[in-house]
């Protein structure tokens, strides 16, 4: 079994040509990914499955898919495809944006983001709900009320929503340092991803690939071969500071 999960980093699954932070594949894009995962004998899960299985020694075949900031196109487009597929996902969703927009993107375009009836759903539809915070906030920078309200705050909203329990946390843009890492923990996830995080990877910062709208098979291939190398090579000294990814 590789030494280090799998994790594909999606966000929004649409037809919309204004891009401007590459963060959006178009469905036919994406039904060709999962096709490509499974003519390689692997099965798309979200990452608590996909943990659960490594832990028990059954996980060599899986990928975790996540998809961050709940986007009402994942219910719309990212899970029929998913199903289509036998499939399933992690989608990271925000609370106390229920129903509104990405406002944090400053160059846009406005997509409107799940409420709590398509949070239902598509746990309905046997995805797993994690956390992306309340707000969509850098935790390095939130202060002692913040960033508790973001970590714990946000899992209680959700298991409200779903009345399930919420297992997983992702970080806003993939912002973390050791004080973020210690209060997603102490709010009682079982993990948490982040991008890169550096020195401080473990269960509670777990690495993510992103995956965008130019990826198809052969840059996929090439990614799944370089992901360990990445892993090995990635410098401790990076994790020193915050680490801001893709901004998002």
């Amino acid at each position: 079994m590789p030494a280090e999960p799998w994790l594909l980093m999606y966000h929004s699954v649409s037809d919309c040509t204004e891009d401007p932070y590459r963060i959006t594949v178009t469905p036919d894009r994406l039904r060709r990914q999962l096709h490509w995962l499974a003519n390689r004998g692997l099965r798309g899960v979200g990452v608590a499955e996909l943990l659960r299985e490594r832990a028990a020694g059954r996980g060599a075949r899986l990928v975790g898919l996540t998809f961050d900031d709940g986007y009402t196109d994942f219910t719309e487009n990212a899970v029929p495809l998913l199903r289509e597929a036998g499939f399933t996902a992690t989608v990271f969703v925000l609370p106390g944006r229920l129903g509104g927009d990405n406002a944090w993107d400053p160059l846009g375009p406005r997509k409107p983001l799940l409420d709590e009836t398509g949070i239902r759903a598509a746990s309905r539809a046997g995805m797993e709900i994690g956390s992306h915070g309340m707000l969509h906030v850098s935790l390095p920078a939130a202060d002692e009320t913040s960033l508790l309200q973001e970590t714990a705050g946000s899992r209680a909203a959700l298991q409200e929503i779903t009345g399930r329990p919420v297992e997983g946390y992702c970080y806003a843009y993939g912002d973390l340092d050791a004080r973020a890492v210690e209060a997603v923990r102490a709010a009682g996830y079982d993990y948490a991803c982040a991008i890169d995080p550096g020195a401080l990877t473990g269960p509670y910062a777990l690495p993510r690939i992103h995956i965008g709208a130019q990826d198809n098979a052969l840059r996929l291939s090439v990614k799944r071969l370089l992901h360990p190398v990445r892993r090995r090579a990635m410098p401790a000294a990076r994790a020193a500071a915050p680490v801001a990814g893709a901004r998002r």
